[in-house]
């Protein structure tokens, strides 16, 4: 029965771990360090030999930065969380985990994921260090990137739009010279149009505990419509990307030239002040159409 017990107990532990680490943020990296690997093979599929570092790269990439940057941030945010209902099942709210156990995991995470990011390659490992420091940097006193507006927002979109790629690219390329940096450009506006509304969603806790976010400064109206215009400027660009055949083949351009209105309509239609994080999923479920479509066109698929 004893043996039972510690077993449950050891399970929910291991829930309460995963979590915090938000499985479903996961994605949200892995999909662009992918796309740096298809960028630098042209392939759907890696070579085999590749594939064991590769691994190495998606666990770092996925549960390891995630759990180390999202367990000091709930550390660090524990005043705005408390007033926050999106938060209420968090597993500090309820002290299922210690503040003290928190920032401990985030270490350990940390920890791990630049000793394990060290068997991808040393351009790899700095660049997992730098988004470890990064996320500290956004979440912890003094500096807490996250209350000073305009760094909230570029933190977030270069670790999303333009890291991710870059990280896959280096784990099979260690040279970025030859990265295609205006990827990493519309995948950084991109990025911003997404983040944002987050911001919107939290506005109120944020402004009751005196976080000075962008949303918090600016206000909801001006944080959507700068959003919006990100938005607006990544769908932009991947037209001009497709009409020269720069990156993105021209034979992509007829869906491009119907997908940016779509895409346009929905985010005015899905995001914006009142608006729920169901609407962000749905959109971002949209913009994968034509990213799959660029993935199959880039490696010559179709």
């Amino acid at each position: 029965m004893s043996t039972l017990v510690q077993v449950r107990g050891t399970t929910a532990r291991v829930r309460d771990v995963i979590a915090v680490g938000r499985p479903a943020f996961w994605v949200v990296s892995i999909v662009p360090y992918y796309t740096g690997i298809l960028l630098a093979t042209h392939r759907l599929i890696p070579p085999v030999e590749e594939w064991p570092r590769l691994v190495v790269g998606a666990v770092v990439m996925g549960p390891l930065v995630w759990l180390a940057v999202l367990a000091v941030n709930d550390a660090y945010d524990l005043p705005s969380d408390r007033l926050n209902p999106r938060k209420a099942k968090s597993p500090l709210l309820d002290g299922r985990i210690t503040l003290r156990a928190a920032k401990r995991l985030a270490f350990a995470a940390a920890v791990a994921a630049v000793g394990l990011s060290l068997n991808v390659g040393i351009v790899f490992a700095l660049g997992v260090l730098l988004a470890v420091l990064l996320g500290y940097a956004y979440s912890v006193p003094p500096v807490r990137l996250k209350t000073r507006a305009g760094f909230d927002v570029a933190v977030n979109a270069l670790a999303l739009g333009a890291f991710g790629p870059l990280a896959g690219w280096a784990a099979i390329n260690p040279d970025l010279s030859d990265f295609p940096w205006l990827m990493g450009l519309q995948g950084t506006l991109a990025a911003i149009g997404l983040y944002l509304p987050t911001t919107l969603a939290d506005l109120d806790a944020d402004r009751a505990a005196g976080y000075h976010t962008i949303a918090v400064r600016f206000g909801a109206r001006t944080t959507y419509l700068i959003g919006y215009a990100a938005w607006i400027a990544a769908a932009a660009l991947s037209v001009i990307l497709a009409a020269t055949a720069t990156i993105i083949p021209r034979s992509m351009l007829p869906l491009e030239l119907v997908m940016v209105p779509v895409l346009v309509a929905a985010y005015r239609k899905l995001i914006g002040p009142g608006q729920s994080f169901k609407g962000i999923i749905v959109l971002s479920a949209l913009f994968l159409l034509p990213c799959g479509t660029f993935a199959l066109t880039y490696t010559g698929v179709l």
